[in-house]
């Protein structure tokens, strides 16, 4: 083995050393960074909490008082501050407050999706039990939501083989752990913060495909008009992101576009059932017609694209919607057009670093 061979190997091993040293300064700084907007997060919830039941019951003698109120400083709070204070969030915290009504007993060492899926529990000792199983085992959110789901608590106590039921909990949510990465894009830390951005949900390829799309859209010059990227509607305290919003003034309907790098699922269909159902109930105005879906799946090899409809609204889709809407064949030519573009772009941009 020549000097310089064994040179450039020594140098490799000594760069690794110092990029495992860094990263560990980087890891815990995150922590640190994560833990301390964790804690001003929760802490200033159980406060907004305490201030609107304390509100609440100074006047208690008005009919709907409390419901008024909540939609009043929602409206208010949203316009100045972000999604993170709609009404939903809002009634959230004046579940946490009435859950732990002493501030002391809030640990800090769970976030705030944590204290969403705890207060939730009417059963008080199963709520603490709860509460101290996540801080000793370290459970993260999703670890948690899935533990109360299959009512671990209660099986426990029910069961004669406790070890048992221990293990196959271990088992379970030993993969649900958080990353460092996941904290970093809780959609509620992002909202506490007011940061609108949530590019970070996207990959590169996707972030690319999607941009060339919503431009593809814009220049048919059928009526096409822009809402929102990775836009969130909320659904029984569970968050979804519809990649691409669009509006239609001459169809004077919305058009939700969801894009999937992979094969078309039976679940795909379906989640985007529920993201135009929503929609209709959330966003969609007296005067709208009814929203319709675009499911786009790419992959190298192939790509699909499917119109989503409510089984009520197929034959004013067939009828009016289509004329003004790109077809599924030029989608998915303009859709594999995109994806090698993405591909060699982002080859070309990796060679270049």
């Amino acid at each position: 083995m020549s000097n310089d061979l064994i040179q450039t190997e020594h140098q490799t091993k000594e760069a690794g050393v110092l990029v495992q040293g860094i990263s560990s300064i980087i890891n815990q700084a995150r922590l640190q960074v994560r833990q301390a907007v964790n804690a001003a997060m929760v802490l200033a919830y159980w406060d907004i909490g305490q201030l609107i039941i304390e509100d609440e019951q100074a006047g208690q003698e008005r009919a709907g008082y409390g419901q008024q109120q909540l939609k009043l400083i929602s409206k208010q709070l949203t316009k100045e501050y972000g999604k993170g204070f709609d009404i939903t969030n809002l009634r959230n915290m004046r579940r946490f407050y009435l859950a732990f009504p002493k501030r002391d007993a809030v640990r800090l060492e769970l976030n705030w999706t944590h204290y969403r899926s705890l207060t939730r529990l009417e059963n008080a000792s199963a709520r603490e039990w709860y509460l101290r199983e996540s801080i000793e085992q370290n459970w993260s959110a999703r670890a948690l939501d899935r533990q109360i789901s299959k009512l671990y608590y209660e099986r426990l106590i029910a069961s004669k083989d406790k070890n048992t039921v221990a293990i196959e909990a271990t088992e379970k949510t030993t993969p649900l752990q958080e990353t460092v990465k996941d904290y970093l894009r809780d959609p509620y830390i992002l909202d506490f913060l007011n940061l609108q951005d949530k590019t970070y949900q996207e990959s590169e390829l996707e972030q690319s495909i999607i941009s060339n799309l919503q431009h593809f859209l814009l220049e048919l010059g059928k009526g096409f008009a822009f809402v929102e990227r990775q836009q969130r509607i909320r659904f029984d305290d569970e968050d979804f992101y519809i990649d691409l919003v669009f509006y239609n003034f001459k169809l004077k309907c919305f058009l939700l576009i969801d894009l999937k790098l992979g094969k078309l699922k039976h679940q795909d269909v379906g989640q985007m059932d529920t993201y135009v159902r929503l929609y209709d109930e959330q966003q969609k105005r007296p005067d709208d017609n009814p929203t319709i879906g675009l499911i786009l799946c790419s992959e190298k090899s192939e790509a699909v694209a499917k119109y989503s409809v409510l089984a009520d609204q197929k034959q004013l889709f067939s009828a009016k919607y289509l004329p003004y809407l790109p077809s599924e064949s030029e989608l998915i030519r303009e859709l594999q057009r995109e994806h090698q573009a993405a591909i060699a772009a982002l080859k070309e941009k990796r060679e270049e670093a």
